[in-house]
């Protein structure tokens, strides 16, 4: 898998609302999933990686990605065609712009948030097609859309996946407890760190059976495990870059052992870290 993010890519973004990305060449572009995404494409091909699970989107195709640092993307050409799509990026802050307008005693009280990150809309739906093509001319014409127009389409983008799966009001409004910090926001911030349990829920609002069972909701891992997969993750990168030695790899990302983290990177990517190299 290709993990070049320099060449290649060019980004239309406006505001922090949506932005089109697109290959003139056949480089790829690897990179996390930070925010709640819609994305419909256009041509080429994205990969969605969540451990051991591989999905592509194609032409004309549209899903829904929920927020994980667990799921990789990978932008790529496609059949000679080269990557261009939408992404319609869905920060905490226009969430709760949208939530805070929404008449809440129409809110299922049934909506169970799913561990699954991609979901897969039903492709060429009317309301799906309209909102993505009409948002077309502006990315291949360069001109910049109205804040107005912006605020438009990632409502209307929000209709189309509530009127989707009434479930999915329970990952998109995820901060119904206001007092509750996002827990893989913080866990994103903070794996290089050497936190017990206790502290992980502390440090975000929680009491220790809160958080393991929040934790259960967005990840099927453990979050010891999600800590020690996520800092082989960082380490992978760095390593494949090639800017730095091992060793220093290995406490940069969190590990106190070089021994340890060779034998989990090991199993994790099937060499020790120095043949990786």
């Amino acid at each position: 898998m290709k993990t070049n993010c320099l060449k290649g890519i060019n980004t239309l973004r406006y505001s922090d609302i949506f932005l089109a990305m697109y290959s003139d060449n056949g480089s790829s572009c690897l990179h996390r999933n930070h925010s709640h995404v819609l994305v419909y494409m256009y041509s080429g091909e994205l990969e969605i990686k969540e451990r051991d699970t591989v999905a592509r989107l194609h032409k004309g195709e549209c899903a829904f990605i929920r927020k994980d640092f667990g799921v990789q993307l990978t932008k790529q050409p496609y059949r000679e065609e080269q990557f261009k799509a939408i992404f319609l990026m869905f920060t905490d802050k226009f969430l709760r712009s949208f939530y805070s307008r929404l008449a809440k005693d129409s809110l299922p009280d049934d909506a169970q948030r799913s561990k699954v990150s991609l979901y897969r809309l039903p492709s060429n739906r009317p309301d799906i097609v309209s909102l993505f093509e009409s948002m077309a001319p502006y990315f291949n014409s360069g001109i910049r859309p109205t804040d107005e127009l912006l605020e438009l389409k990632m409502s209307e983008g929000m209709y189309v996946l509530l009127n989707t799966d009434r479930n999915l009001y329970a990952s998109l409004f995820d901060f119904a407890d206001p007092w509750k910090i996002d827990i893989m926001g913080f866990m994103e911030q903070n794996y290089k760190n050497n936190l017990t349990l206790e502290e992980m829920a502390k440090y975000t609002g929680r009491s220790l059976a809160t958080f393991k069972r929040d934790f259960s909701k967005v990840s099927a891992l453990s979050p010891q495990e999600w800590v020690i997969r996520r800092r082989l993750e960082a380490a992978h990168a760095l390593i494949l870059s090639g800017a730095r030695k091992v060793t220093d790899i290995c406490y940069e990302v969190g590990f106190k052992n070089l021994s340890h983290f060779s034998k989990a990177y090991k199993g994790m990517y099937g060499c020790s870290p120095a043949h990786s190299i």
